[in-house]
């Protein structure tokens, strides 16, 4: 049906994290569409942007050349990730720093020299993040504000271009009972049902 990029950040295998990605894969694979799949740690992700990649007509290793065509061609996206610091892990952000890259992700307009606004290039209709955290929902809004939703609905996918974004996070993991869990990757199916047409 589709082409779905799915992309997990987390270290420890066994990870609620990764029940999760799992969960997302073998949904959308049962749901017939074509998923490409990148665990960042188990592929030891290199997250360092050097110089050289900041020119858009750089040479791209071929592993990250892959990354970003599958991202291009991706018609849509899901993320799963801890909240560390009210932030993804360093290896999810710098895979944001080197493939969503000008071109890839979005452009300038012409004569812009790059303080303009962008134009997003992404294919995807819709992009799904899912967090997990070990602070309550009450504590969360009131304290820190939610940063990972304004980071991912506004700084990353609405200046890429992607019309339709979605979070859920998962609390209070360290807590939580086998029970909640499965209740918590019943939402996680329904969630990803978005990319299958009724």
């Amino acid at each position: 049906m589709a082409h779905l990029s799915v992309i997990l950040a987390h270290p420890r295998h066994g990870s609620f994290n990764h029940g999760i990605a799992v969960t997302v894969v073998h949904t959308l694979e049962t749901q017939g569409h074509e998923v490409r799949f990148h665990d960042l740690y188990q592929e030891n992700f290199d997250p360092i942007l050097q110089a050289p990649e900041l020119n858009g007509e750089a040479y791209l290793h071929p592993g990250l050349a892959r990354h970003c065509r599958e991202i291009a061609q991706a018609q849509g996206i899901v993320i799963v990730h801890p909240n560390w610091w009210g932030q993804p892990p360093a290896i999810l952000k710098g895979w944001v720093d080197r493939v969503l890259r000008p071109g890839v992700a979005y452009r300038f307009r012409e004569g812009d020299s790059g303080d303009g606004v962008p134009v997003g290039l992404l294919q995807a209709k819709a992009a799904v993040v899912f967090t997990t955290s070990n602070t309550p929902r009450e504590r969360e809004l009131a304290v820190f504000g939610d940063p990972l939703e304004t980071l991912w609905k506004n700084c990353i996918f609405g200046l890429c271009g992607v019309p339709r974004f979605f979070r859920k996070n998962f609390a209070v993991v360290v807590t939580s009972t086998p029970a909640q869990r499965q209740a918590w990757l019943e939402e996680v199916r329904e969630m990803v049902g978005i990319f299958t047409p009724a």
